[in-house]
């Protein structure tokens, strides 16, 4: 699939960052810009006159992460994709905001031995700080505020925020 099959166009702004034009299967023109401050700026342009806009919507680079899982069916994905995407389908990517008042906060990931006790992963932390951790170890500690990035199957992520909240299952 390359890019002409969408008829997406690229452009740098000097300065700002990068634009990225899209006219849909549909007929609409969609302008995403992406600033070198990692906002996310998002434009419906009207299709009669190119530079009158109908819509806009600004995004951190935290709300665009979370509506660009959401737009490739990471985390709800339409019925009719699932035949070559079976194990993967099982699969959900939720971020979980850590509770002041969960019994988890303070233990390390290998006192509340996740994977195991859970059968889900955690995949990432976001500190209150903005600070990221990538696939944090057995010695990450739990804390209030933090964002936990994790994946695995509806009932494991059920089984995990159990954990979460009362520190044991």
């Amino acid at each position: 699939m390359s890019h002409s099959d969408h008829h997406f166009m690229e452009s740098i702004l000097p300065g700002i960052g990068r634009k990225f034009s899209l006219v849909t299967k549909g007929g609409n023109h969609i302008v995403i810009v992406v600033h070198n401050d990692e906002r996310r700026e998002l434009f419906q342009m009207n299709p009669e006159s190119p530079d009158e806009m109908l819509s806009m919507a600004s995004l951190d680079d935290e709300e665009a992460r979370a509506i660009s899982a959401i737009l490739a069916g990471i985390t709800y994905k339409p019925k009719q994709i699932e035949t070559q995407e079976m194990v993967l389908d099982q699969l959900v990517i939720e971020w979980i905001c850590v509770e002041p008042q969960w019994k988890s906060i303070g233990q390390r990931i290998a006192d509340l031995d996740i994977r195991q006790t859970a059968g889900a992963i955690i995949i990432a932390a976001i500190e209150k700080d903005h600070s990221k951790q990538i696939n944090p170890g057995p010695e990450y500690v739990i804390a209030s505020g933090s964002t936990l990035v994790v994946t695995g199957e509806r009932m494991h992520l059920k089984e995990l925020r159990k954990l979460l909240t009362n520190g044991s299952l």
